[in-house]
């Protein structure tokens, strides 16, 4: 039997600790309250609440559901894997869906990155990435080299070791008495101006130039550090950046958390500095919708050099690292139907004639006079608005009003959608946007 919406968040406000949240702003007696959605089912690009509301899903649920809610190839996959196998150690056992899934994530980077080790968040796969360079240099004969390199505003995750790479204040600074702090380096965010890159990467070599010798590795989001407010950046850093790493031996760790799997327009967002030597990572951290949105799953993909190096007959040289969930197999089938989708859709080509028409109807709200920096990198879009502080709840509200969830960081408008929008959903989406702009905005 149905929950009812008052009665479901009646029970969630007393029991259930929100992520992300300041809870006393979903009281109801609270200041401009937020709203707590009662979602009961999800069809397609669309949430459906316990009273019949239905809200199109403009931010992918937390950008993992790649392709809607309830696929019916997922599902399918995820029916017919549940009377197989559910669950086994990855230690010590095996089964064919995490090998399949390896093989072809690795063939999807031409086996550069051949090897893959799999935990259930993505900050989770960060810190897989930062222990594993730092063990391959200790491993080496190196141990020295265990500093850590970030950008300015980049993001990583939330626990511990995550967020000694994160540059956000607010998930950072009540925490840094517990922090490890890497050496934040600046962003070369396009808004910053055309020389961004150029700055980004001078200071990056002047750092390597006088501290590679106890630096692991550098780790970047390919192209859009989405909680700095979707900040953008040309592939050119990328490509740099690989260069200056390779020339003082340096690990790239490539966060593709939420900006792979098509994201940016390319299946991987680092492909687009160059598929070779000059922008592939050392490093490949994946998870957010490489399964669809429908299971926990993150993989970090890294070369068979890095592997070698813990091959050896002492355990303590191995990778001594592990998750309960490791390799699950529920998880991996579905990522499995989720790449089928990709490949037997043309997602990529279909992302295109999509990104192309969400561009055509959202870019003449650059001509706003309180938007800045309106930009898009292959299904992402965004714009700033010069506001106060108080403007993004006031578009969360409004655009849930006209039927859409859209949640700005801070004063960003993004949009995130799931890749099966059809043009009537696209208009919407676009016509809410705009709408909760203009009522946001208003005195």
């Amino acid at each position: 039997m149905p929950f009812m919406a008052d009665s479901l968040l009646q029970r969630s406000r007393a029991a259930v600790w929100h992520p992300c949240t300041q809870m006393k702003q979903h009281a109801p007696g609270a200041m401009s309250p937020l709203p707590l959605l009662p979602v009961a089912r999800g069809e397609g690009a669309w949430l459906v609440g316990t009273d019949g509301r239905r809200w199109l899903d403009g931010i992918s649920s937390w950008w993992v559901n790649l392709f809607g809610h309830c696929h019916p190839r997922i599902n399918a996959a995820l029916r017919d894997q549940l009377d197989t196998l559910e669950h086994v150690i990855l230690a010590g056992c095996t089964h064919a869906p995490v090998v399949e899934l390896s093989e072809r994530l690795a063939a999807l980077t031409g086996n550069a990155l051949g090897h893959c080790f799999y935990a259930s968040d993505g900050a989770s796969a960060t810190e897989i990435a930062l222990k594993m360079s730092a063990h391959y240099w200790r491993n080496g004969g190196r141990p020295e080299k265990h500093r850590y390199l970030c950008l300015a505003g980049g993001y990583h995750g939330e626990t511990v070791g995550a967020l000694g790479v994160t540059d956000i204040p607010l998930f950072r600074d009540a925490y840094a008495p517990l922090l490890r702090a890497a050496t934040v380096l600046p962003s070369p965010d396009a808004r910053q101006g055309t020389d961004a890159v150029r700055v980004a990467i001078d200071a990056l070599a002047a750092h390597l130039d006088a501290h590679h010798a106890e630096t692991a590795a550098l780790i970047v989001e390919p192209l859009v550090q989405c909680a700095a407010g979707m900040a953008m950046h040309d592939p050119e850093y990328l490509r740099q950046a690989r260069a200056l790493c390779d020339r003082h031996q340096v690990h790239l760790i490539a966060d593709e958390i939420a900006v792979g799997l098509g994201r940016t327009g390319t299946f991987f967002a680092h492909e687009q500095a160059g598929t070779d030597k000059t922008a592939r990572p050392d490093f490949l951290c994946l998870s957010k919708g490489i399964t669809g949105g429908y299971l926990p799953l993150s993989v970090v993909m890294t070369r068979d050099t890095i592997y070698e190096a813990f091959y050896d007959d002492a355990t303590a040289r191995g990778f001594l690292h592990s998750h309960s969930y490791t390799g699950n197999p529920l998880a991996c089938r579905a990522a499995l139907a989720t790449l089928d989708i990709f490949d037997r859709d043309d997602v990529l080509k279909a992302n295109t004639v999509k990104s192309d028409r969400i561009d055509a109807l959202l870019r003449p709200l650059a001509d706003h006079p309180r938007v800045r920096h309106y930009r898009r990198r292959g299904m992402i879009f965004a714009f700033d608005v010069d506001a106060d502080a108080g403007f993004g709840r006031r578009f969360y509200r409004e655009s849930l009003d006209r039927g859409a969830l859209l949640r700005p960081i801070g004063n960003t408008v993004y949009l995130m959608p799931p890749y099966i929008l059809d043009d009537t959903q696209i208009e919407l989406l676009c016509r809410v946007a705009g709408e909760a702009l203009v009522a946001a905005l208003a005195p």
